[in-house]
């Protein structure tokens, strides 16, 4: 289990269930009330966030292995790698961020990493449930009746951001009651259920 001094929640799905229109959609919820919120996600291809002719392409470009850029309320650190190497992990990633200016963490992927996760689940793509294997799974967000979600965990409808922002701020909430980082996750579905 990853160890964090903030509540970190993953979304695990297979590729195209929605994990970013969800959270595109429950950001803004989230917000609302007040939270201060990082997404970690993980990409699948090597990905250009920077553009040919700007300064922090050419410095990159001509040899910087790390390149912070910053302007008046933002600021951004691209990190080159050799792409021979292992992609990092999620804790790795984790190590970049502020905590001292968060609440919480969602992470979008990385459902292979061994923290919380809410699993996003649409039958018509006919992919099998990830809950049976992956412990770390404590709630099922679908937008159609599925048989064979264990009964402990919560059923959740994919198409309520609402009703997904309250499972999150329950979690939040056990989570700084209890340290559930230290929790094994059958303890912590029994919790939330």
């Amino acid at each position: 289990m990853i160890d964090f001094p903030i509540p970190l929640l993953g979304f695990s799905a297979f590729s195209g269930t929605g994990k970013t229109t969800l959270l595109t959609r429950l950001l803004p919820i989230l917000k609302r009330q007040g939270l201060r919120i990082a997404v970690a996600k993980h990409a699948s291809h090597l990905f250009e966030i920077d553009h040919p002719r700007k300064d922090s392409y050419e410095l990159r470009k001509a040899g910087a292995s790390q390149m912070l850029v910053s302007a008046r309320g933002r600021m951004a650190l691209i990190s080159e790698s050799d792409t021979k190497l292992p992609e990092p992990g999620l804790g790795q990633m984790l190590d970049y961020l502020d905590t001292s200016h968060l609440d919480l963490v969602l992470v979008e992927g990385f459902k292979n990493e061994a923290i919380y996760k809410i699993e996003l689940h649409r039958p018509a793509l006919g992919k099998p449930l990830l809950c049976h294997t992956d412990p770390y799974i404590i709630a099922v967000a679908t937008d159609e009746a599925i048989p064979g979600v264990p009964h402990c965990l919560p059923i959740l409808n994919l198409n309520d951001p609402q009703e997904i922002a309250g499972f999150i701020r329950q979690y939040m909430h056990r989570y700084g009651e209890n340290g559930l980082n230290d929790q094994p996750s059958h303890r912590l579905q029994r919790q939330l259920c």
